[in-house]
């Protein structure tokens, strides 16, 4: 959908086929309020729930990818425990049985909340623009998932450098310490996720749906314990996959030396 009206309609929403392209339009900074990530938790969770899609791409448009949680809101009264909506705030980060692939295509600044969204998705790929910060500790605050997430993404005294200090890291060093996949020339990043999205689209759901549920349930357990979840089939996604006709199309396409056919059941 397309408006003229951003404030009351703040995502351009596009289907390519089995891939859903969200892209935040809030001008001047993609900040988001309230309202703008309960619309958000409603498209992310749309997206959860169709079968006929298999990837969602998320961006921003102009030089901000988001500047995170809206200030101007927030000077007006609008508290950080407020109602987010299902998905938490952005519409990603408690999103429940999210188990399909999200790349985040980020085209500019990442400040705060911006941050902590690239960070709710799985493969993350930057303009060479990108710059990424936490300036959550100069305005008196917390950035509560970035805190929760990053030193386990990343060095641990990095990570608290960036936390402590609010400082900007740009695409280079997220790069180096494995926080981007990719960083793309500012005309190559959409083409990129694009393409990227439609090779995971192309791939089996069911591995990809086992897959993310294996890793995010199992971040924090010991390995035996992790590993114990998988081949007593605990998991929903895994019990699903290791029961599907899709699991058996893999073997079979494997042996006649074929491409498979997913079904996704």
């Amino acid at each position: 959908m397309t408006t003229a009206d951003p404030a009351a309609h703040p995502l351009i929403v596009e289907r390519r086929g089995a891939v859903l392209e969200v892209r935040l339009d809030r001008p001047k900074a993609n900040a988001i309020d309230a309202a703008t990530s309960r619309q958000m938790g409603e498209v992310f969770a749309g997206f959860r729930d169709d079968p006929d899609l298999r990837v969602a791409i998320v961006t921003g448009t102009g030089r901000f990818f988001s500047a995170g949680w809206d200030l101007k809101a927030a000077a007006e009264g609008e508290r950080p425990d407020v109602d987010y909506g299902v998905g938490g705030f952005a519409g990603l980060q408690e999103l429940p049985d999210l188990n399909k692939p999200v790349i985040a295509a980020v085209n500019g600044l990442a400040v705060g909340g911006g941050f902590e969204w690239a960070l709710a998705c799985d493969l993350i790929l930057a303009s060479s623009e990108a710059r990424f910060a936490l300036p959550e500790i100069r305005a008196g605050t917390l950035a509560d998932a970035a805190t929760v997430k990053l030193p386990r993404r990343m060095p641990y005294h990095v990570a608290m450098d960036l936390l402590y200090t609010g400082r900007w890291m740009e695409a280079e060093e997220a790069h180096r310490w494995g926080l981007v996949n990719e960083i793309l020339a500012p005309d190559s990043l959409l083409p990129r996720a694009r393409a990227l999205a439609d090779l995971l689209a192309s791939g089996p759901p069911l591995v990809f749906a086992a897959i993310k549920e294996t890793a995010r349930l199992t971040e924090a357990l010991p390995f035996n314990e992790a590993l114990g979840l998988v081949t007593s089939k605990s998991l929903p996604t895994v019990k699903r996959l290791y029961e599907s006709e899709d699991q058996l199309e893999g073997a079979r396409a494997f042996a006649e030396k074929r491409d498979p056919v997913w079904k996704g059941r």
